[in-house]
């Protein structure tokens, strides 16, 4: 099943959000060099060389097979922003999980919340789907203010999670319902 990108694009008066390509494969491998980043991502702790552009070809072929959905935040004067995704997509069941990534200079901004609202508001419309979860490392609490910002709501703690390599931590299960709206 092909996704096709949304039509018209995700975009509001600060932020566009326009599907991953080639010409990303610079910005991405801007935010594996930060380290918030590869601490509270799955991106591993110390990316291979070349990890940008295999992680880019995930979210191609995602595209492609309907699984995943990947974008890169841009400001309007084509600034690279960081990422917001759908990391997984499950049709048959109309749930899937978000994912965003704030590079260092967007932070503080509202970014993340804008493209949290977009993906979540095309989770539903444009998309059909029923659940939208987060997953997000306690840790984090500023990941988890733009959650709450958006009307996500916590369910619960998984405790020691595997998280990539030999890392385990906390994760908070955050979700919004079709029927929250």
């Amino acid at each position: 099943m092909t996704l096709e990108p949304p039509d018209p694009p995700l975009a509001d008066d600060a932020i566009r959000l326009v599907p991953l390509d080639p010409r990303h494969e610079a910005g991405i491998d801007a935010l594996l060099a930060d380290e918030d980043v590869r601490r509270h991502t799955r991106i591993p702790s110390e990316p291979p060389d070349g990890f940008a552009a295999t992680w880019l070809g995930r979210y191609l072929d995602g595209w492609r097979d309907g699984s995943r959905a990947g974008f890169a935040i841009e400001a309007h004067d084509g600034e690279f922003l960081g990422l917001g995704m759908f990391v997984h997509l499950e049709h048959e069941g109309q749930q899937g999980e978000i994912g965003y990534v704030v590079g260092p200079a967007a932070r503080g901004r509202g970014v993340a919340t804008r493209t949290l609202r977009l993906l979540t508001e095309w989770g539903f419309a444009g998309l059909g789907l029923e659940r939208i979860e987060l997953w997000i490392d306690v840790a984090n609490p500023a990941s988890e203010r733009v959650a709450e910002r958006v009307g996500y709501v916590r369910e619960g703690v998984l405790r020691s999670y595997w998280f990539k390599e030999d890392i385990r931590h906390d994760f908070g299960i955050w979700s919004r319902l079709r029927a929250d709206q």
